[in-house]
């Protein structure tokens, strides 16, 4: 299970949201649940709530994606870089062939792009 949190889950996370705190769980103890946390939408998430980033960085289970060429190339056509590069992140790659769902607690803001979707609205 590939799970990308986008900067509402990540904010989410920090205030206690108890399925975001499942989800971190599964990845640290479970070995085929990977979470990853686009840098772009880390950065919106600490600015949100400071000290955000700090926190998840430190956590074993999630992995923070660089923001490298053809993650910016991508990030570079959108107007929210936070939304873009989460976006980018749950498209497929070899690693992750079906791609990968982006959690967040703002669902609505995801209605017709091309990703999956997994709501942590309480």
């Amino acid at each position: 299970m590939h799970i990308v949190l986008d900067e509402t889950a990540m904010t989410a996370a920090g205030q206690g949201n108890v399925l975001a705190s499942r989800l971190i769980h599964r990845a640290h103890s479970e070995a085929d649940w990977f979470l990853y946390a686009p840098s772009c939408a880390l950065v919106e998430a600490d600015r949100a709530r400071p000290g955000t980033a700090e926190h998840l960085a430190a956590l074993q289970g999630i992995t923070v994606l660089d923001l490298d060429l053809p993650a910016a190339l991508a990030v570079a056509q959108h107007e929210t870089w936070a939304a873009a590069h989460s976006q980018f992140a749950a498209q497929p790659t070899p690693e992750r062939p079906d791609g990968a769902i982006v959690a967040t607690t703002a669902p609505k803001r995801w209605e017709g792009e091309p990703v999956r979707v997994l709501d942590l609205t309480p």
